[in-house]
């Protein structure tokens, strides 16, 4: 194990509360393509008869300032002015994915008309880049269509009105940056059957990759970099069932609470003592008086 992963399994022991990320495979996609090198191999995939597109020739058009009610893609960029591209990850087949993709390419027209100061109430025509909607399913399916059409999913075959095309991708081309993010997936999803979502199934998986020349170039001298980001401190079932619980008591420490300031009223007002009330009510005499209003709380 190289001396740089060996670190980073010594960290581990002191945070034992770590768990691997649900989204750790969607984290490694983001920040991948994050970078221009690899967002450039990327459409390369896509497009290789282009030779002549740089780093320079992309803007990541990645959708971001996202709130809750609204829809955000894994990865958004634009070749100049002619091509705008969106990419979404899954693992999980949704053939709502490709209303996703409509939601999506709406938000980045409507940003790209915006910073382009275009009008779109205006009588002068829009100008807008052509779009290319793909997904890189990396979970298992028995059927593989290549396309998935809005009007056949949603409307009945209708494309006379409103049509969206999706490009479904597997595996990619043996060595390129998707295949080796998809082998990257299923590498990662092995080690999690054999280690659960552990730091050792992360670290693992660090280590096949680099030897298998899986996005070694990427993950090469970043190894705590890509832990943290698959890494979290507390899983999100852990934090809502935590939360949940806390709420829980609480409500039932406000009922029980209420039903005693009730009852110590009532004991009061029929002239028990304060003392009483309290050895009553397996309360402080302070509580008590709090409760009858006789000091501040």
């Amino acid at each position: 194990m190289d001396q740089e992963v060996k670190n980073i399994s010594s960290d581990a022991e002191k945070k034992p509360e770590q768990v691997a990320k649900y989204t750790a495979k969607d984290s490694v996609f983001t920040s991948l393509f994050r970078e221009p090198k690899y967002l450039l191999q990327l459409y390369l995939a896509l497009h290789p008869e282009d030779h002549e597109t740089t780093e320079d020739s992309i803007k990541n058009v990645t959708i971001t300032n996202v709130l809750l009610d609204q829809y955000y893609n894994d990865i958004g960029f634009q070749i100049g002015e002619k091509i705008v591209i969106l990419v979404e990850q899954q693992s999980s087949w949704s053939i709502n994915i490709v209303v996703r993709c409509l939601l999506y390419l709406a938000q980045t027209y409507q940003e790209y008309f915006e910073s382009t100061k275009q009008n779109v109430y205006g009588s002068k025509k829009l100008e807008l880049p052509k779009p290319e909607m793909y997904v890189i399913f990396t979970g298992n399916r028995k059927t593989k269509p290549e396309y998935l059409y809005l009007s056949k999913e949603f409307l009945g075959g209708d494309d006379s009105v409103l049509d969206v095309k999706v490009k479904m991708i597997y595996d990619g081309k043996e060595g390129d940056i998707i295949n080796q993010y998809v082998a990257f997936t299923r590498i990662y999803n092995e080690q999690v059957k054999l280690h659960g979502r552990t730091r050792e199934a992360v670290l693992e998986t660090i280590r096949i990759c680099k030897d298998q020349n899986v996005l070694s170039e990427y993950l090469a001298g970043r190894e705590k970099e890509v832990v943290d980001i698959m890494m979290t401190l507390f899983n999100q079932e852990y934090i809502l069932k935590t939360y949940l619980e806390s709420e829980k008591q609480e409500a039932e420490k406000r009922g029980s609470e209420k039903i005693k300031i009730g009852t110590a009223q009532k004991l009061y007002k029929k002239g028990s003592s304060i003392e009483d009330i309290a050895d009553i009510l397996d309360s402080s005499v302070k509580e008590v008086e709090q409760w009858l209003g006789l000091v501040r709380a």
